[in-house]
């Protein structure tokens, strides 16, 4: 009997050193992660099928590397040197019609922020950063991240904003002016797509 129980004990104690456990089985979340995501390499599962007409450019930040949708394009008015022909300082006065009318700029502190903080105003083209560097109209999200560090390094790892299509590779992602009107990022309220009637009324 005490043969007995010294074999299971000692077939207990090698089951435990040895650590012989299931192909399903993992020590931890990041080790199962690290697993399963070896059975995606090499596939044919791509992410281009499910971003439709949507043009993209490839860019790395902070070691992600993702696509992002192309922005110059997208805008009616751009390039904006074919109206600023002269600097912005020499188009300002009383006799020319006021531009971008319908542009109201609701962003941070009006004393701490106007249209140069990131506009460049020798080189319309282009947007600026806080010290002057310039940056291309389409990477506007490295002026946002100068104030929104956060949420621009969740950004970069895919928590924060809009992925389109899938994780499978390439990975592309929208960019903070996809979400965010850039003059008024603030995203307004609005009611959800079903709401309660009931409720609606017994607030009259």
């Amino acid at each position: 009997m005490n043969n007995v129980k010294i074999l299971v004990g000692f077939l207990v104690l090698c089951g435990v050193l040895s650590c012989k456990h299931k192909e399903s089985e993992y020590h931890s979340l990041g080790e199962k992660i690290e697993e399963e995501s070896k059975k995606y390499h090499g596939t044919s599962i791509s992410s281009e099928d499910y971003l439709g007409d949507i043009k993209t450019i490839e860019i790395t930040e902070g070691g992600h590397t993702f696509l992002i949708p192309e922005r110059k394009g997208q805008i009616k008015s751009y390039p904006c040197l074919e109206c600023h022909i002269k600097p912005l300082e020499e188009l300002q006065g009383k006799d020319i019609k006021k531009a971008h009318w319908d542009i109201k700029l609701v962003h941070a502190n009006e004393n701490a922020m106007n249209c140069i903080t990131c506009h460049d105003g020798s080189n319309m083209n282009n947007l600026q950063s806080l010290t002057g560097k310039m940056v291309d109209l389409n990477q506007s999200y490295q002026l946002c991240s100068q104030c929104h560090n956060n949420q621009f390094e969740d950004w970069k790892g895919g928590a924060h904003g809009k992925n389109i299509g899938g994780w499978a590779p390439p990975r592309a992602a929208m960019t903070c002016v996809n979400c965010h009107n850039p003059h008024q990022p603030q995203i307004a309220s609005k009611w959800p797509v079903r709401f309660n009637t009931r409720k609606v009324q017994e607030r009259e």
